[in-house]
């Protein structure tokens, strides 16, 4: 590989990192348009597996944009990456898939977490694993599919026996 080759490798993969890390925040800060924003006009997400729905992006950013009023609290902490760029002839391709591990604490709308007076602790809990499926467009890396695997979850307080 060229220096050429590798510094724009290396520039890709700060991009898709950038994409994953603003597809963290939106979710997290409620920022949907910014969350329609990261997709391919014909991207789709798939939140089944954690018993949501799967569809083009804009339909599942109105769906969680709902859902996601009952947890005012929540921060996803996407860890474990593990990129492949698509390879042609020593070149960086335009499609790329990242598959990586999450935990989501979010905090039920009006719970206090572990009960204690004032908290604001999380009460519930979940972990999996995404693969993203991205594509080089004219504005940059975007999202052509995501897809949530849950592999476990965990309840407290309202939501669970603790």
């Amino acid at each position: 590989m060229t220096q050429r080759v590798e510094l724009a490798t290396v520039m890709d993969r700060l991009a898709i990192d950038a994409v994953i890390t603003g597809y963290a925040v939106a979710v997290d800060d409620a920022d949907w348009t910014a969350y329609k924003a990261l997709f391919t006009p014909d991207g789709r997400a798939d939140y089944r597996s954690a018993g949501g729905i799967e569809g083009r992006a804009g339909e599942v950013a109105d769906w969680l944009a709902q859902a996601m009023l009952l947890f005012p609290v929540r921060q996803h902490l996407i860890v474990n990456r593990l990129l492949r760029l698509e390879e042609l002839n020593g070149y960086t391709g335009d499609s790329a898939e990242l598959q990586a591990d999450y935990m989501n604490p979010m905090r039920l709308e009006g719970g206090t977490g572990d009960g204690a007076a004032g908290s604001t602790a999380p009460n519930f809990v979940s972990g999996g694993r995404y693969t993203f499926g991205l594509s080089r467009t004219d504005d940059g890396w975007r999202l052509r599919e995501v897809v949530v695997r849950e592999k476990w979850r965990r309840t407290q307080g309202a939501l669970g026996a603790g």
